[in-house]
């Protein structure tokens, strides 16, 4: 490039200069001259520090990371026919997440003839979805993937972190809530049954 805009270590406008020109006028002041609007034309050089320039950037974004608020995902999984203390219990969570500002994937898992009545795990997700209403908005509704059903709730405005997220110290983005507590009898030879166990688990989003 045979010219450039050029601008001082202030920020004022030294006019169009040639580049060797530019490049004296920036050593003589013991800086650099560098390109800050290549597709300019002319270009536009600035004389500055760069090495204290590229400092103050990575500091920055560093910054901007620091305070950047990180979306947490948590899954809980439900069965058609889970029982009603069973269910308080699940919604429990699904409140606590919210309240963390964590959206809230709730999977509906069917065995054996319960996928002929989805229904059933339709009405289960949208009565979770009225009950928290005030502190969930439906982000994606029930969708029927294979064996399950699910939903994605996230927080709205008014959720807002909660004793419980401060004393507990989430490290990933994804915990899994197992386990359906409905009472019904083991599951037939050949259909998938969950664990009586309540499992937890977390990955990073």
């Amino acid at each position: 490039m045979p010219q450039v805009r050029l601008i001082d270590e202030g920020g004022e406008q030294v006019g169009i200069k040639a580049t060797n020109e530019a490049l004296e006028y920036a050593y003589s002041k013991n800086l650099d001259l560098v390109e800050v609007a290549a597709q300019a034309s002319p270009p536009v050089a600035r004389v500055m520090d760069y090495g204290k320039y590229r400092y103050m950037e990575e500091q920055k974004a560093k910054l901007a990371r620091k305070h950047q608020s990180q979306v947490h995902v948590k899954e809980i999984k439900l069965r058609p026919k889970i029982a009603i203390q069973d269910y308080e219990t699940k919604k429990g969570h699904v409140v606590r997440f919210l309240n963390q500002r964590a959206k809230v994937k709730v999977t509906i898992m069917f065995r054996g003839r319960e996928t002929t009545h989805p229904e059933r795990g339709r009405d289960l997700l949208m009565r979770l979805a009225e009950d928290v209403k005030e502190i969930g908005l439906v982000e994606s509704p029930p969708l029927l993937d294979g064996r399950n059903m699910v939903m994605v709730i996230g927080p709205t405005k008014s959720a807002g972190a909660t004793k419980d997220a401060k004393a507990e110290d989430i490290q990933s983005s994804e915990e899994t809530l197992q386990g359906d507590g409905s009472g019904e009898d083991p599951a037939p030879p050949g259909d998938e049954e969950p664990s009586a166990r309540e499992e937890v688990s977390e990955a990073q989003a």
